[in-house]
């Protein structure tokens, strides 16, 4: 759901529709409605968005206990997320003005999108985005329409009936941004990890999910709230991390931290 380049979107686009199309497919055929998988797109040029692959340096020896004991997000302590204090249209707020509640709030937010609910999704936007992002609102619900029309339904509307969505943050990276007039720790780019799974009307499991997907948000603390914003000061600064594995020194090294679920 961030905003990057088109082609980043619409490959993401395509994964999710991959995941989720004959679970999809199947609720609208049984409505009367055959439902299709707009898989077009060339891959080859943009920005993917996804984290690089390359290979890095030996891993630190701070980061173990010698060789062969490379600390790993498996092996090293996880992330508590902060709970939030509030609820409005759908999406949690009272986070702290700390990194820790940037990353919790970015973590909130994409569990709880309406990502295949325009309507929904347009509440849940306007609570969290910062006013000095004009457009990107509107560039989000373009985003969620084209999904909703790559499987076949009209451009906007409610998700289809019976059909479920759970979308879970494994890892998560984040990284404050050094901007001019600006407090370090005020504006925060934060990585995501994450898996997405339907459910059928009759229950059904997803039977191929989107799992290890990665997207990005820019935080930015703003009357007292973290705010979504791509102004082009911050969003010039994003950095790229190596692909999350959970059991990859590079992936520690480079900042990746799992999510904790339950004490």
């Amino acid at each position: 759901m961030t905003v990057d380049a088109h082609d980043r979107k619409a490959r993401r686009a395509k994964l999710t529709l991959i995941g989720l199309g004959t679970l999809v497919g199947a609720a609208l055929v049984g409505g009367g409605v055959t439902a299709f998988l707009l898989l077009g797109g060339d891959e080859s040029s943009g920005t993917s968005g996804k984290p690089s692959a390359t290979a890095k340096p030996s891993p630190s020896s701070s980061a173990g206990n010698g060789a062969g004991k490379a600390m790993t997000p498996e092996k090293a302590q996880k992330m508590k997320l902060v709970a939030p204090t509030g609820q409005k249209n759908g999406v949690s707020t009272g986070f702290p003005h700390t990194a820790m509640g940037a990353m919790s709030a970015a973590v909130y937010f994409h569990e709880e999108y309406a990502w295949l609910d325009d309507q929904k999704a347009r509440q849940q936007l306007e609570v969290v985005t910062s006013p000095d992002a004009p457009g990107f609102i509107d560039e989000q619900i373009s985003e969620v329409r084209k999904l909703r029309e790559g499987v076949g339904l009209p451009p906007s509307g409610p998700a289809p009936v019976g059909l479920t969505f759970t979308t879970t943050v494994e890892a998560v990276r984040g990284r404050s941004i050094r901007a001019s007039g600006v407090p370090l720790g005020d504006v925060v780019h934060v990585w995501l990890n994450f898996d997405r799974y339907a459910t059928s009307p009759d229950g059904g499991p997803d039977k191929d999910p989107l799992k290890g997907d990665a997207t990005d948000y820019i935080l930015k603390w703003q009357d007292g709230a973290w705010r979504l914003t791509n102004e082009p000061q911050y969003w010039s600064k994003r950095t790229f991390p190596v692909a999350y594995d959970k059991d990859s020194p590079y992936a520690w090294d480079d900042g990746w931290w799992q999510v904790r679920r339950a004490d």
